[in-house]
């Protein structure tokens, strides 16, 4: 390591640590140089000689303007990298473990976990390079080899635990949709007292109707919003009013707010107790948006005649794959036609043509279809794939 002294170097201000007894190094690093010394394997080369996945460009895109977006309030995690041997670590008197860490420019530099991060960093201080004065933390680990660095990659992300998209939408407040959803969970008369506000779906013994994400997504859907898009103010009144009209004309819902239906008897007997109700109802409520205040409370009251029974046929062939619900997209569209038809929306000739050919892939006949339900068999449903439109 003493050759360091003869070589040109980088030296990072680090804190040393020791790891399954090997030293690990915490550094921080300005972003602009980040670009500049830190390497990812390329795509080109093949998985078993490499130690991370390939790059995924389209994520580069939201990320770049996520930090582009919020100079002042953004957060992102440390890199980790793999560095070879040819490095010293220098300590400051009377503070053991605490100095700068010489890294030799021959030596490589590996990311094992952070490339997104990096390109990103790299995009987006081309767009503002005001962001390059700014650092990020990296923990360096000396490089063994590449068997080493490719079980670093599998520990690092086999142990790394995504929170539920319920979690992310409580906490996020950077989103309009986040933010809308939060306001409706406490807000709007389905779902006061009924949302599950952590967990991204709803357990079995839960008390909970509605997972917040999909308050989220449903919200999106009615209002005709894409991820990122601002909600004004007049969009989340709207909002909340739709909802509450929804509820008026819920029997369900209100039995269930009211104690006469456990919600347990709710989720497993009616359609309306899960996601795929939510969402296609959105859609119904997204064609309603022109309609005048009066047509649209006329039209949402025949939702009090329709039959939201599981075991309605009509609900089987459209919301079901495999006798089970179904989150598709495909399915989430048929049982919004079919919702329009119970309320007499007209429907388009592309509507149309999407349903017909959902039919062309499986039709059941309403025996079937009964039976399937009756009998609990699935079997009746393995040839039957409703494709993605």
């Amino acid at each position: 390591m003493n050759t360091l002294d003869n070589d040109f170097c980088y030296s990072f201000p680090a804190v040393r640590g020791v790891q399954a007894g090997r030293p690990f190094y915490i550094a921080t690093c300005p972003l602009r140089i980040i670009p500049k010394i830190f390497i990812y394997d390329e795509e080109e080369v093949p998985p078993e000689l490499r130690a991370q996945r390939t790059l995924n460009k389209t994520r580069i895109p939201e990320m770049s303007r996520y930090l582009v977006d919020n100079p002042d309030d953004y957060v992102f995690s440390a890199l980790t990298a793999s560095v070879g041997s040819e490095v010293s670590f220098i300590e400051q008197e009377n503070a053991p473990n605490i100095g700068t860490l010489k890294v030799s420019m021959n030596t490589s530099i590996l990311i094992n976990d952070g490339q997104h991060r990096r390109a990103a960093i790299e995009e987006a201080i081309k767009h503002k390079p005001e962001l390059g004065q700014d650092n990020i933390a990296i923990v360096f680990y000396i490089d063994e080899g590449l068997s080493r660095s490719q079980q670093m990659f599998a520990d690092l992300n086999q142990h790394a635990i995504r929170p539920s998209s319920s979690l992310s939408t409580l906490y996020d407040d950077r989103d309009p949709g986040a933010r809308v959803a939060k306001y409706l969970a406490n807000n709007a008369k389905p779902f006061i007292g009924f949302t599950e506000m952590e967990k991204g779906s709803i357990p079995v013994k839960s008390n909970k109707i509605f997972a917040l994400s999909a308050i989220k997504h449903a919200t999106r859907a009615l209002l005709g919003k894409g991820p990122k898009d601002d909600i004004t103010e007049d969009e989340k009144q709207f909002a909340l009013q739709f909802w509450n009209c929804i509820n008026d004309n819920m029997a369900e819902w209100q039995l269930v707010q009211d104690k006469k239906l456990a919600v347990g008897e709710f989720r497993q007997e009616y359609l309306t107790a899960h996601g795929i109700a939510l969402q296609a109802i959105a859609i119904v409520g997204n064609q309603l948006l022109d309609f005048a205040e009066k047509e649209r409370v006329a039209t949402l009251k025949k939702l009090n005649s329709v039959n939201w029974r599981k075991s309605n046929p009509e609900w089987v062939k459209r919301a079901m794959m495999h006798g089970k619900l179904s989150k598709a997209s495909s399915n989430i569209f048929l049982t919004a036609l079919e919702i329009k038809r119970q309320l007499g929306l007209e429907l388009s000739q592309d509507d149309l043509q999407k349903e017909k050919g959902n039919e062309q892939h499986g039709k059941k006949s309403d025996t079937e279809i009964a039976q399937c339900i009756d009998k609990g068999i699935q079997k009746v449903w393995d040839k039957t794939q409703i494709q993605s439109l």
